[in-house]
Parts: C-alpha cells; sequence; structure tokens
C-alpha cells in the first residue's frame, strides 16, 4: 500500500510553527481504508512504542461494520528527524500490512510549496500572500503564475517569484508546457486564485498533484462567467463560494469548503460582487490552510474534512 514521507526543502523560511514556541517538532498522519476493530489502538500503541506524544487524534467511519475508516492524528517527538523512518516502517507493517490500510505521515515543520495561478482579478491572490507573510497560512508560496502581467509589480513586493505565461486561443497547449516547465518538482500543490482559465485533463494528469480551485458561487449554481449579474436578475438571496479540488469535469470536482452571505433585492450587481468576493476570500483561506495542515482525505468525489 502507498505511503509518503515528504521531505521538501521549503523556497523561503518557514513560517513560525509550534515547533519554534514549543521545541517539539510535529507529524501529522492520515489513515484511509476499510474500517475494522483495533486501528486506532494499534496507532496510539505504536507511536507510544517510539516515544512519540499524540497532540490531536480525529476519526471518522461512514459505517463502522466495514465501511470506509479515515483518521488524523497530530503527533509530537523531541527527535522527529531520526524517529520518523522507524515510524513509518511500522506503520507500513502494521497498517498497510495488517490491516490494508493506506497513510501519509509527514513532518508538519517543513511547510508544504504552492503555486497560486491568477489572472486580472486579485482579492483572492492579495489576501492569500498577505496573509502567508503575516505567518497564517501553514505553507510556502513558491510562486505567481498569472495569464496576465497586472498583479506582477504587487506579487513581487512580498518578496514572492512571478512569472507571466500568456494564453491565447484555444491552444493552451504551449503555454501549459511552460506552466509545467515551472511546477514539476517545484511544488506540492496549485491553487487557482480565480484562474480564468480552464486546465486540460493532460496538464492536471501530467502536473500529478492536488489543485484547489475557487468558485464564485455556492456550486452547482450560476457555473460560467457574470455570475453575479444572472445572480441579481434570478433575485438570489443568498451568494457564496466553493472551494474544491480540480478535476477534468469542470467546477464538478470534491468540494472543501462552502459559505454564504445573505443580501437583499436592494443590493445591486456591484454590491453583490463585492460581498461575494469578501465570501471568496475566506472560503480559499480554510480550503488551502486545511489542506497545509493535512485536514483534508479525498474519497472518491467528495471529502473528509478534519476541521
Amino acid at each position: 500500500m502507498p505511503s509518503t514521507l515528504e521531505a521538501h526543502k521549503p523556497v523561503r523560511a518557514a513560517t513560525p510553527t509550534a515547533t519554534a514556541r514549543t521545541g517539539h517538532r510535529h507529524a501529522s498522519l492520515t489513515v484511509r481504508g476499510k474500517d475494522r476493530p483495533g486501528i486506532v489502538a494499534t496507532v496510539g500503541a505504536l507511536l507510544g512504542e517510539h516515544g512519540a506524544n499524540i497532540v490531536s487524534l480525529d476519526q471518522y467511519s461512514d459505517n463502522p461494520q466495514g465501511g470506509a475508516f479515515f483518521q488524523r492524528t497530530v503527533f509530537g517527538h523531541d527527535r522527529l528527524g531520526v524517529a520518523l523512518p522507524a515510524i513509518e516502517d511500522g506503520l507500513r507493517q502494521r497498517l498497510a500490512g495488517d490491516f490494508e490500510l493506506e497513510f501519509t505521515l509527514r513532518d508538519l515543520s517543513v511547510p508544504q510549496r504552492v503555486a497560486v495561478f491568477a489572472s486580472k482579478s486579485d482579492h483572492c491572490l492579495l489576501d492569500l500572500l498577505w496573509r502567508h507573510r503575516r505567518g497564517q497560512l501553514p505553507v510556502t508560496v513558491a510562486m505567481v503564475i498569472s495569464n496576465h502581467p497586472d498583479t506582477a509589480e504587487e506579487v513581487r513586493s512580498f518578496g514572492i517569484p512571478f512569472f507571466h505565461v500568456p494564453t491565447s486561443g484555444p491552444d493552451k497547449s504551449a503555454a501549459e508546457a511552460e506552466q509545467l516547465r515551472l511546477l514539476l518538482g517545484n511544488v506540492d500543490f496549485v491553487v487557482l486564485a480565480r484562474y480564468m482559465q480552464i486546465l486540460s485533463g493532460d496538464f492536471i494528469r501530467q502536473l500529478g498533484v492536488p489543485i484547489i480551485n475557487i468558485h464564485h458561487s455556492f456550486l452547482p449554481a450560476f457555473i460560467g462567467a457574470g455570475p453575479y449579474a444572472r445572480a441579481k436578475e434570478r433575485g438570489v438571496k443568498l451568494v457564496g463560494a466553493t472551494a474544491h479540488y480540480v478535476t477534468e469535469n469542470l467546477d464538478e470536482g470534491p468540494i472543501i469548503e462552502q459559505d454564504v452571505v445573505r443580501v437583499s433585492h436592494a443590493d445591486t450587481a456591484a454590491e453583490l460582487q463585492r460581498r461575494g468576493a469578501d465570501v471568496e476570500r475566506a472560503v480559499l483561506t480554510r480550503a488551502v490552510r486545511w489542506h497545509g495542515e493535512d485536514r483534508v482525505i479525498r474519497h472518491g468525489n467528495h471529502t473528509i474534512v478534519f476541521a
């Protein structure tokens, strides 16, 4: 069964975490597979044998009688770097071998590297960069890629590399090839911060890392362009946003987070857009934070989120 032990060098200095405050280093362990007795006890016993201290543990089973089981555990260890390989070997033997479960083990002191894609709209992009600079996101922003140069100066003011990769016409193969050249081996996931281009199936497969998109509606309503003008025409009473993983099926990937805000008939389309942008920022921030903390487990076309 597959397992991963990520050990990437951050592109920039790591954001201060609980590691710096306590002297402890923390790791996350996510487990998924068929439910059966003894999984939680086995994880706890194995971590205890290696001197690890469990900080938090969340679990979910969609059916205790042989259904799907999911668990997220965060544990600390004074010598985490030394202990992790032995812990991984033990997990591989007991969880993957005895229980036929999949697991992911990661040192949380090494933030995941993210690339942000953007177009002309900058509210989600700049909000992420501001929160990243303030230490509010457990990630390292490795780069920003945009099909427009408009935000280059602002992005670079954050000390983040900016790459302008223009797209024009129906054939985007050259642009996607350049994007892949920049991304492959350099990022752990990608965020589409209102990137107004459709990614091809070939690009998604070749990239091979999760892609998170923010959609300007409470899916599945108002898919496509001009959602707030269409919402005004329909007299909606709520506007919202949806953060989801990208698949080849447009706007149909597993949903990570959603939120709404109440509006009235007196709100103009511009006011709906302004209020919707606030929701988009909040929803995308939560999705990026949860993914960066390994709180999201994909299962088919939906997610388990230990928020």
